[in-house]
């Protein structure tokens, strides 16, 4: 069976979101901070702001484009949640499916408060049946605030390691930019986040944080300041802080907070928030579900995720059995 063409697609995500990229920082310094976050949908999945529609419309004609030479399915928030088909069958290389989330941190950005993320995720093409662990290469490109000069890009394909570049965004110019995780075993003195970003369920993801870090220090010191928390609103951003070395610990079970809660929908976490898990994963980190079990989900746009990511086995190794007991504990 043929494979997909990897160094090609990579660069063709990466085109595509450097296009993005440079379409919404000239978008923000044009538009007043109501106008991008105005709320233009209130669909099945999150709201829908005039900052999100913007980029849909690049997302769409760059699919249009592509499929006069390639045969592929994308899924993306805010579009058809059964995916939309480009190209015909047989034509380019191996069929695929591509998951997107074209904004990932839209609330922080759209204040211009903090950079968000634009997410992809491609697999070889499975119908409905295909699913994270599927995904063979990710790309993530840093979306950033109006104050920023910088912008960080990175991808990785399955079983070939994690790669990055930081790009000047005035002139365009690339430096490499190595992955290096945190190789601490510890969390004293480090950033690690249990999420807790919105209403529903917040006392509860609070009492179970404390446990987790009390075993995990072995003692709370009311004098020091010993863990740092990071409530950055993003998943992938929050994967990229501890690929990058930044954070050491990543957890959300807002699905099974709601769930004890007797929420039977919600909103938290979406395979497309965590669909560049990926290149946590080659940088070395530990991505998985808050039990310690491989993470996996349908490559859709509608299914809860809890997950968990540690900066590095050893430390995977100590905190694993801590969280999976708390979490039963609290949450069971």
């Amino acid at each position: 069976m043929p494979t997909l063409d990897h160094p090609n697609l990579v660069n063709r995500l990466r085109v595509l979101q450097a296009d993005i990229r440079a379409a919404l920082r000239a978008h923000m310094r044009s538009q007043e901070v109501g106008v991008l976050s105005r709320e233009v949908r209130d669909d099945s999945g999150d709201t829908i702001f005039g900052i999100d529609a913007e980029v849909e419309d690049i997302l769409i004609q760059h699919c249009q484009d592509w499929g006069k030479t390639q045969h592929f399915v994308l899924v993306a928030e805010g579009i058809d949640p059964d995916g939309l088909q480009f190209g015909q069958p047989g034509r380019g290389g191996p069929p695929f499916r591509l998951l997107v989330d074209p904004i990932d941190g839209t609330r922080g950005l759209m204040f211009d408060k903090r950079s968000a993320w634009c997410l992809m995720g491609l697999a070889p093409e499975k119908g409905k049946a295909t699913r994270l662990s599927d995904i063979e290469i990710a790309v993530m490109t840093e979306l950033p605030t109006t104050r920023q000069s910088t912008s960080d890009v990175l991808w990785a394909i399955a079983g070939k390691g994690a790669h990055g570049e930081r790009h000047d965004i005035g002139t365009g110019a690339p430096r490499p930019l190595v992955l290096v995780p945190s190789q601490a075993t510890t969390l004293r003195h480090g950033f690690a986040t249990v999420v807790n970003y919105f209403q529903g369920g917040k006392e509860l993801i609070s009492r179970l944080e404390e446990a987790i870090f009390l075993r995990a220090l072995g003692a709370w010191n009311p004098e020091k300041a010993e863990i740092y928390a990071d409530q950055y609103i993003s998943s992938g951003g929050q994967l990229a802080e501890v690929a990058l070395g930044r954070d050491r610990f990543v957890l959300d079970v807002r699905p099974l907070v709601h769930q004890k809660l007797g929420v039977k929908s919600s909103l938290a976490s979406r395979p497309y928030d965590i669909v560049t898990m990926r290149i946590a994963q080659e940088a070395g980190c530990v991505v998985c579900d808050p039990y310690g079990a491989p993470l996996d989900a349908p490559l859709d746009v509608s299914t809860n995720v809890a997950f968990a990511c540690y900066a590095n086995k050893q430390l995977a190794a100590q905190l694993i059995p801590i969280v999976r007991e708390e979490v039963r504990r609290h949450l069971g």
